[in-house]
């Protein structure tokens, strides 16, 4: 019994270093952030029922789908979007079966460095100007909070974060974006900034309220590539967990597995209205402080996360967090995605000397972030989606060697 307590406790930490993370993707896109528990909640049980609970990791909102839940609403509405984030799940089942078949170097040729670098840049660089907006106040035009007091309170939420994440000591470094919101709302609080009648009013018990997906294809097509980035990144992910534990989960469960997990948590969590689910760093890097590696408290986080869903009181709360406050976190949280792509050219050395790789990042950069939509009758490619067709379309045509 006394066991048992203890790795529901480490379950309970491991959902609160998460949590933040977590919570931030729902309140930047609009959807709601109980669905966003629940389906991460949902998508931990189901990953760990296709790998036989044999890997410590939580599923949480990914981040790479920020920008493209944003233009999908804004284009064809929610209840579209949701059935082209069900749709997205699938590429991970393309993965799982190609590497099944042909192993894991036909996916790391299929998909290079060169490729998805580029790609994950876009994805923060994308959002950049919504990320500036809310940090001054604005939301689109509009100034919705006065540019002073927006501008002070962004930047004292940014210093925050920056200084827990570069200072602050083990755990307090797995949660600077938990720290970040809160020192926020503290000093929102105390500016007056803060409205809490909505919590107040709020039950302590509430079911969330699912959206009815709608068949739409074009949102599918539009999401299916967006996948990519975060499928690579669950395989990374995978043996990040696997050097902190000894083990290699690539070969017990396998890949193929955790890659299915995965796109089975994306595929419930676009079908109930949540964000798509990803392998999350901040559980891997808990695990090695706490060097705990029982997956029984992940399946601990899981089921907390699904009761915290239900708990009325604390959506209303997340409502109630000041724009200017979200805007910090992501100026800091975009920048950081755009990095992780640069840090994947990097590590990988690739030559931007050579006329092919030059030409498939320069290009992907210049679509990505300059808003270009390619059209073919109704059926519409853009944002992140259409950069990552356009990287895999170049890496494949263009030569790897020019003849003088």
């Amino acid at each position: 019994m006394l066991q048992q307590f203890k790795t529901a406790v480490a379950g309970a930490q491991i959902l609160f270093v998460a949590f933040g993370a977590m919570v931030l993707v729902p309140l930047l896109t609009g959807l709601n952030p109980a669905l966003a528990l629940l389906g991460a909640g949902i998508g931990t049980l189901l990953f760990q029922a296709c790998t036989g609970r044999k890997v410590p990791i939580f599923l949480g909102s990914s981040f790479a789908f920020i920008a493209p839940i944003i233009y999908s609403i804004q284009e064809w509405g929610l209840p579209s979007t949701m059935f082209g984030l069900f749709a997205a799940g699938f590429m991970y089942f393309i993965f799982a079966a190609l590497i099944r078949w042909r192993g894991l170097a036909a996916v790391h040729r299929l998909l290079p460095p060169v490729v998805i670098g580029p790609v994950i840049m876009v994805i923060g660089l994308s959002v950049a100007v919504v990320a500036s907006n809310m940090a001054m106040g604005k939301a689109g035009d509009e100034q919705v909070v006065e540019y002073g007091r927006a501008l002070l309170l962004s930047g004292f939420t940014f210093a925050v974060t920056v200084i827990v994440a570069v200072f602050g000591r083990k755990m307090m470094k797995l949660i600077p974006i938990l720290i970040g919101v809160a020192a926020g709302y503290a000093a929102a609080w105390m500016m007056g900034m803060v409205d809490t009648g909505g919590i107040a009013a709020a039950p302590w018990f509430a079911v969330p309220h699912f959206e009815t997906p709608e068949v739409n294809w074009q949102a599918a097509l539009f999401m299916l590539p967006v996948a990519i980035a975060p499928a690579i990144e669950h395989i990374g992910g995978i043996m990040a967990i696997g050097t902190v534990t000894g083990k290699d989960y690539a070969k017990d469960p396998g890949l193929d597995k955790t890659l299915a997990g995965d796109g089975l948590g994306v595929c419930v969590a676009g079908l109930i209205g949540g964000p798509p689910v990803t392998t999350y760093g901040e559980v891997t890097g808990a695990v090695m402080i706490t060097k705990n590696s029982n997956p029984a408290i992940m399946t601990w986080a899981a089921i907390f996360a699904i009761a915290m869903a239900f708990f009325g009181k604390f959506n209303a709360f997340l409502a109630s967090i000041p724009m200017p406050v979200m805007g910090g976190i992501m100026i800091l949280l975009f920048g950081t995605i755009a990095s992780l792509g640069l840090k994947t050219l990097i590590d990988a050395q690739v030559d931007l000397m050579k006329p092919k790789n030059l030409v498939i990042v320069s290009s992907v950069l210049t679509v990505g972030v300059g808003g270009m939509v390619v059209k073919f009758g109704s059926m519409a490619f853009a944002g992140v989606g259409l950069c990552a067709l356009l990287a895999l379309l170049l890496n494949w045509v263009l030569p790897e060697k020019v003849r003088d």
